[in-house]
């Protein structure tokens, strides 16, 4: 797909795939956090919640002692790979690290089932804690009776965590902090400086106030990547990065990860790459303005406004299987819709999808002004559902109607690409 690729965000909020997001006062629930229904009495969820509790501060700590004496003796092989998470994660700078238990199944006298809710925050980045649902196994010990883990696995919405997966290597930056598996520290440096270039290039053109700064995953291969993301790595090749965050409404700090993918990624020149990660960063930027009623074209065509704004390029080289498309008379007759952003459906027509969403944010940004641009997105995001958003948003902000836009967005496609 030319020297441009490709992100989208799927998953539970709006179709979105997002990694998750929670209100800052709940971060240190876990101690007084009720059970879902269905759950265990409450003396048994106490005596989960004292495991949790301690464990979480073994991580803080790093006291591998402490961490494993959570795990049931009798689970050598749970505790020989835990042992391995807890000095995969040495080196990142954690500021937080607490367990949620959300609802607990008892499975006989002293056997148990706890869904749980890992939430964790980068010192220094995250805002908001990123979330990871996890599902434990634990026995009671009849001698002391506390409870003891014997088991440890992702969620149903969960994937593999980043140091589930190896050795983690920290590099920092001006702007960002990379954290790498099986990469070398040369690429994560020169990762972390595209990330620098790109941050402040988001800053110049989004006029509000965001964090200015970002975390990159950079795992070893991209089946590792699918794993970070709970998808199959079909879906990710050819793609360079993702953007992982649940969107929210105003006043809502998420905490994005950009993901890339090193193949894909690496086979780019320092072009497509800073317009990669200047892409994904822009969603990080705009994040709290993006809503479940925010179309794909919207979201993904601001993206690669932004990436391109200060870039020397003609609208044909940015957007070269559109052009074609458009000389050979195939001009497309509607706005891109969600489904076009597929990762796994056809590559040329990702590809248009993107380059055609990109025209219509250089359209309303050409004809109207930038800040109509911004003032566009910042309605539409905050509209409570996708019904009527759109119209409603280009009736109050560009004075126009979506089927009078699609026809001079049809119209500005030769007039460009031709």
């Amino acid at each position: 797909m030319a020297d441009r690729r490709r992100t989208a965000r799927r998953g539970r909020n709006g179709g979105r795939r997002t990694a998750g997001v929670l209100l800052a006062g709940l971060l240190f629930a876990s101690a007084c956090a009720a059970p879902g229904d269905g759950a265990a009495p409450d003396s048994t969820a106490r005596g989960i919640r004292a495991t949790l509790d301690r464990r979480a501060a073994a991580v803080l700590e790093h006291d591998t002692d402490a961490y494993l004496a959570a795990i049931d003796p009798r689970a050598t092989g749970l505790r020989t790979a835990q042992r391995g998470e807890l000095d995969n994660l040495a080196d990142i700078p954690l500021s937080s690290w607490t367990y949620r238990l959300t609802d607990v199944t008892e499975q006989g006298a002293d056997r148990a089932t706890a869904d749980v809710q890992l939430r964790y925050r980068i010192k220094g980045y995250d805002a908001a804690p990123v979330a990871a649902d996890r599902v434990l196994d634990l026995r009671r010990d009849s001698a002391d009776g506390r409870w003891y883990i014997v088991g440890d696995r992702a969620g149903k919405d969960g994937g593999r965590q980043l140091w589930q997966q190896g050795d983690v290597q920290v590099v920092g930056g001006k702007h960002s902090l990379v954290l790498g598996v099986g990469r070398t520290e040369q690429e994560l440096h020169r990762i972390a400086r595209a990330a620098d270039r790109a941050v402040p290039a988001v800053s110049d053109a989004w006029p509000e106030r965001w964090a200015g700064r970002v975390v990159v995953l950079v795992p070893h291969t991209v089946q590792d990547m699918a794993d970070l993301l709970g998808s199959p790595a079909a879906n990710y090749r050819g793609i360079a990065a993702v953007t992982t965050a649940q969107t929210g409404g105003p006043g809502r700090a998420p905490a994005d990860r950009v993901i890339v993918n090193p193949q894909a990624y690496g086979m780019l020149g320092t072009f497509g790459q800073r317009i990669v990660l200047t892409h994904e960063i822009t969603h990080v930027a705009t994040r709290t303005r993006t809503s479940a009623a925010t179309p794909t074209w919207l979201s993904e065509g601001f993206a690669d406004w932004v990436a391109y704004r200060a870039e020397d390029r003609t609208a044909a080289q940015a957007a070269p299987e559109l052009a074609g498309a458009v000389l050979r008379g195939d001009l497309p007759a509607e706005l891109p819709a969600d489904e076009d952003f597929g990762f796994a459906g056809d590559a040329a027509r990702l590809a248009r999808a993107y380059e055609g969403a990109w025209l219509a944010c250089e359209l309303i940004a050409d004809h109207w002004g930038e800040e109509k641009l911004f003032a566009f997105y910042r309605a539409v995001g905050g509209r409570s559902g996708r019904d009527g958003a759109v119209e409603q948003a280009m009736q109050e902000v560009l004075s126009t109607t979506p089927q009078d836009f699609t026809t001079r967005w049809r119209e500005y496609l030769p007039s460009r690409l031709g």
